[in-house]
């Protein structure tokens, strides 16, 4: 029996997914586990697979195309068998795969194409409830889309099936109405602009960045911790050729402090709030378009060496987009480090649900009393961003006490 293949949902905050390039073909034989297609979602590219047997019948979508999560873009079917009724879009396909999903003959041909919106539209609510009382078909990602925008639903014709609202429906409302905006209220030259398309992790960084300052209460300690004896030890190490980073220390240091500290190992939940028994690191990478942070887990339990050669792979894999799922999500704490860089401070927002987020700064050369002498010190800050809702400013302190003292005396690192 024929089936339709649909956009997955291949990470927990993909809402679409472009097509890269297929791995199968029109004519192809294909089994269950075979790999379709390479998918760039808001985190990386991934594999996406076949969830039943037969022939590719029929390539919906083409590479470079962006597709919205649940929306058709193959046919599997039988060498023979007539796929006709099967070339519309199917409902969302549920994570991790790219599950294929029967679907029933459509009732009625295709809507025509969206009328056009007035450039005045209602606010929010107004959208969303004009829609509904009327009966209105949208696609979810069409009715987040109308209310984000101030789209009146009721003034669209959908071009989906059965006449329903997709999401090309409101792009094209939204379009028109900036046309009419921009006619009049004409923009004053401003010289060469280039405009830059925003990817989709780009644009999920966008969102997520914002639902994260804005909702969730951060407060700032930083620490300058005297970084002379950490400094020899990372020399040491390099000279015996074990592949440590400066950072590796960190990440251990970190994931020792915090099981000494669970109140910081932890996550704000509505009504209470969870503590983690295990430390999982969320390291931040840099990458052409963005960062993404992917997860060294049970940190506490592995060695420095283990740490450092986990890192590494990660972040190789993170800045070709190799990194599957489960290997940059469920991090409870994060490490964000622009010392390489030359940054001797900064500040770092909070990646919810976790609590709170270090920002690792350079080590630096800086002068030091001791003794009634000025001398020649090694001095590197920390600054930590915590979830008040979570913790109050004595527990970080005491947190980030214990951190200083372990990379101010290395052996102390458990």
């Amino acid at each position: 029996m024929a089936s339709r293949v649909v956009m997955p949902k291949l990470s927990d905050t993909m809402e679409e997914g472009k097509i890269l390039r297929w791995l199968k073909q029109e004519g192809d034989k294909v089994e269950t586990g075979q790999a379709l297609a390479e998918v760039e979602t808001d985190k990386a590219t991934v594999e996406m697979e076949a969830y039943t047997n037969g022939v590719i019948r029929k390539l919906v979508a083409s590479p470079g195309d962006t597709i919205e999560i649940g929306a058709l873009i193959a046919v599997i079917g039988g060498p023979d068998e007539d796929i006709s009724g099967l070339l519309e879009p199917a409902a969302p396909a549920a994570w991790p795969g790219a599950r294929t999903v029967p679907a029933p003959r459509p009732a009625s041909p295709a809507a025509p194409a969206p009328a056009p919106v007035r450039a005045s539209a209602p606010p929010r609510s107004a959208a969303h409830d004009a829609g509904a009382s009327r009966g209105l078909r949208a696609s979810p990602l069409a009715l987040r889309m109308a209310a984000e925008s101030g789209i009146n639903l009721t003034t669209l014709q959908g071009s989906g099936p059965q006449g329903r609202v997709i999401k090309r429906d409101i792009e094209a409302a939204m379009a028109t109405a900036s046309v009419s905006q921009a006619a009049a209220h004409p923009a004053q030259p401003v010289g060469d602009v280039q405009t830059i398309e925003l990817s989709s992790m780009r644009r999920t960084i966008a969102k997520r960045l914002v639902q994260s300052k804005a909702p969730v209460p951060h407060f700032y300690l930083t620490v300058d911790v005297a970084a002379d004896r950490l400094w020899d030890a990372y020399r040491a190490l390099r000279e015996e050729s074990y592949p440590i980073s400066l950072n590796d220390v960190v990440i251990k240091a970190s994931a020792s402090a915090l099981k000494r500290h669970p109140d910081i190992n932890a996550s704000f939940a509505g009504d209470h709030v969870k503590q983690y028994s295990h430390v999982h690191i969320g390291l931040a990478v840099a990458i052409e378009d963005g960062l993404i942070t992917p997860v060294i887990r049970d940190a506490e339990s592995k060695s420095l060496i283990d740490i450092a050669a986990e890192a590494r792979s990660l972040a190789d894999r993170a800045r070709t987009r190799r990194l599957q799922p489960h290997e940059y999500t469920g991090a409870t704490f994060s490490i964000s480090n622009l010392g390489m860089m030359g940054i001797e401070e900064f500040s770092a927002i909070i990646s919810p649900p976790e609590a709170a987020i270090l920002a690792v700064g350079a080590v630096r050369e800086a002068p030091v009393v001791e003794g009634g002498q000025v001398k020649v010190g090694r001095r590197m800050k920390l600054t930590l961003s915590v979830d008040h809702r979570v913790a109050d400013g004595a527990q970080a302190a005491r947190f980030l006490g214990t951190l200083k003292r372990m990379l101010e005396n290395p052996l102390l690192i458990g």
